[in-house]
């Protein structure tokens, strides 16, 4: 009887596999140290594949007498997405814009003017920017309408781009979650949570500044400052209540903009922090369920009746929702493409075959 059940612990996972699948396997248990690669390993870096592919292109366009003209793989995704750095000076460069163009059309605007053409302009151009739009300055000839809509479309146009930015900032951070150690991802969820308090305090700074200069600045009651600052942060802008002084028209071109940034910032990283305790969750669930026989079927993705640990960690990525079985088909079909010798191995000859007729 025990050497039955001994017998039955070293059979595969899944029974019948064929004896081709079964060397592979073994052959694969032989190999600690490719054990050990494989639980490494990391996806590589575009400027890291960048530095490995090109000296193989240079010295084989060398070989053929051809000039180096081939450039290496870079990463597309990286142009389109836009940074932070770069939405700033989208900022800068529609402030300078949107001031220079509502200078000019001061004189086709109405409303509470203060009478500074500047100081009101870029005030204009702030609120316009962030919609809050009070109301105390609005265009009144066709041309000033028609420039102030150019200027609200294009404000939206870039508050989506930091919100596209932020989105992708979540998305990164989440696939970082999963590839950390353990410890780096408490590390990160601590991070994350640092953050959010911090832009905790800059909010709470954000509301006692506005509605301490409303009040001292402005005469407004605590409760009509509680009242406007709330209505300026969240861009409601209901117009009942705004900067009407030249010092606060002055002082209000600067912290619309701070507080709105700073309020969208708390979201982000409420929703960061939200988003990583889920995933945490869920990794956790994956990783510490039962696994069945329909669960080693389902893993079994070259049906050998046998699970090997990249299978396995294949499936586990699928439950966690990182990969869908159409992404890892439409991988397998890229490894195809690119595996010349159709050994089942890549080796820098395949990527020199596959390449050297786009080369030529």
């Amino acid at each position: 009887m025990a050497a039955t059940a001994a017998d039955s612990v070293k059979q595969p996972l899944l029974h019948d596999g064929n004896d081709a699948a079964m060397a592979r396997r073994e052959k694969t248990k032989a190999s600690p140290a490719a054990a050990r690669r494989f639980r490494h390993c990391r996806s590589a870096l575009s400027s890291a594949i960048a530095r490995e592919t090109r000296a193989p292109w240079v010295e084989n366009l060398k070989q053929k007498g051809g000039k180096i003209s081939a450039a290496p793989p870079k990463d597309l995704f990286a142009e389109e997405r836009p940074s932070f750095r770069l939405v700033g000076v989208l900022l800068l460069a529609y402030l300078l814009a949107g001031t220079t163009a509502f200078y000019l059309a001061m004189d086709h605007m109405s409303g509470d003017l203060t009478g500074s053409r500047v100081l009101d302009a870029l005030y204009f151009s702030v609120v316009t920017m962030t919609t809050v739009g009070y109301g105390d300055i609005v265009p009144a000839s066709d041309a000033a309408k028609l420039l102030a809509c150019a200027f609200a479309f294009a404000g939206v146009a870039l508050v989506g781009a930091f919100l596209s930015k932020a989105a992708d900032y979540l998305v990164e951070k989440q696939e970082a979650l999963l590839f950390h150690h353990k410890a780096m991802r408490e590390m990160e969820a601590n991070k994350t949570r640092y953050k959010l308090y911090t832009a905790t305090v800059l909010l709470a700074l954000v509301l006692v500044s506005g509605m301490t200069f409303l009040v001292m600045e402005e005469g407004m009651r605590p409760v009509d400052a509680f009242y406007c600052v709330c209505a300026t942060v969240t861009t409601l802008g209901y117009g009942d209540r705004s900067f009407s002084s030249a010092a606060g028209r002055a002082f209000a071109s600067v912290w619309i903009t701070v507080s709105t940034l700073v309020v969208a910032l708390f979201f982000l990283y409420a929703a960061e922090l939200g988003a990583e305790r889920r995933q945490r969750a869920l990794a956790r669930w994956v990783l510490t369920r039962r696994t069945t026989s329909t669960d080693l079927e389902a893993a079994d993705l070259d049906g050998d009746r046998s699970v090997s640990a990249t299978e396995f960690a294949l499936f586990k990525l699928k439950e966690m929702g990182k990969i869908s079985q159409q992404d890892v088909a439409e991988l397998l079909d890229a490894f195809d493409a690119l595996d010349a010798d159709h050994s089942g191995r890549l080796t820098p000859q395949d990527l020199l075959a596959v390449a050297l007729p786009t080369a030529g």
